[in-house]
């Protein structure tokens, strides 16, 4: 997994940053994703997340994590760039850490488990699961917890 992060208002420690490496690499090998896939994840603030939260999904307030998957609407581009050797790109995360700390608050957990909480629930909007559906999210919210508790990240 060829991931770059971007933590420029150094929001997170080095080893926080290290976490959502390995949980992003191990979570790969879950998924089973090409070793030369690229995605990004770039920490921001509260206000920076709600400013790009309405500005792209018009919803006026923080949140822990948006995503941006670049294949949502496959136009063939994937094949053309397995066919031209052209790693996948899936996308790129915006996290909140200060969110996902607020949240781990709330309910009872750690700041870790939450951070990794919400990095595996975004990588996996990424690669394209979702929880519109109630059955949808049985399956996404299963995948996520069994990576999470995998990885050591338990509640």
């Amino acid at each position: 997994m060829n991931l770059t992060i971007y933590d420029e208002d150094k929001l997170l420690t080095p080893d926080e940053i290290k976490l959502v490496q390995n949980l992003i690499d191990f979570a790969a090998k879950t998924l089973t994703v090409a070793a030369e896939t690229e995605m990004s994840i770039t920490f921001v603030t509260p206000k920076g997340i709600q400013e790009v939260n309405q500005k792209y999904r018009q919803v006026d307030r923080p949140t822990d994590v948006i995503s941006f998957a670049i294949e949502d609407d496959d136009d063939g581009m994937s094949e053309l760039e397995a066919d031209l050797g052209i790693p996948r790109n899936i996308g790129d995360l915006i996290i909140a850490p200060a969110v996902a700390k607020t949240h781990a608050e709330d309910y009872g957990h750690s700041y870790h488990r939450e951070l990794g909480y919400t990095v595996v629930h975004g990588f996996l909007h990424l690669n394209g699961y979702d929880h519109i559906k109630p059955e949808d999210e049985q399956k996404m919210i299963g995948l996520q917890e069994e990576i999470l508790e995998s990885y050591g990240l338990k509640r």
